[in-house]
């Protein structure tokens, strides 16, 4: 485990998804877990370029080839096409993102650090047919659906 990727200051999930060191009480990566909540909340929200802005900072500690690398990388371009979609109706341009999102999230376990990555994929898949598919979906993580709160802002606000 790399130093600059603790943060035991992250909760627990509910469950044990992927991710999670039950043994040791705490994520194998915590500042990735931190990167998902805030993510995860700010794109439900409809902040997308802000959801982009948490995956993508926290990409840049994972080297190609792992799977951290390719969940967040993945988790980028979801982020990324649902603003194309919904900021610049430029639906190409959210497949084009959707369908490299797709390979990246393949082989990444389907509850990585608590997202329900089937739904992503389902709904990313829907998408490509009929883009209204993301109207209305949200990111399930550990099984809510968490809204932004001021902490999400604020953590995003200091990747500037």
């Amino acid at each position: 485990m790399d130093d600059h990727t603790r943060d035991p200051m992250v909760g627990p999930p509910t469950g044990d998804p992927t991710g999670w060191l039950p043994e040791r009480g705490m994520w194998e990566h915590g500042t990735l877990r931190r990167a998902v909540i805030h993510g995860v909340a700010l794109y439900n929200s409809g902040e997308y370029h802000e959801s982009h802005d948490c995956f993508e900072d926290e990409w840049y500690n994972y080297g190609s080839g792992t799977t951290e690398s390719a969940f967040l990388h993945g988790m980028v371009q979801v982020a990324a096409g649902a603003y194309k979609h919904f900021d610049f109706e430029d639906d190409g341009g959210m497949e084009s993102l959707f369908r490299t999102a797709l390979r990246y999230l393949r082989d990444v376990p389907d509850d990585f650090y608590g997202v329900d990555l089937p739904d992503v994929r389902a709904t990313m898949t829907d998408a490509l047919a009929d883009p209204t598919a993301l109207h209305g979906w949200r990111i399930s993580l550990d099984g809510e659906l968490p809204k932004a709160r001021i902490e999400d802002y604020e953590y995003a606000e200091r990747l500037d």
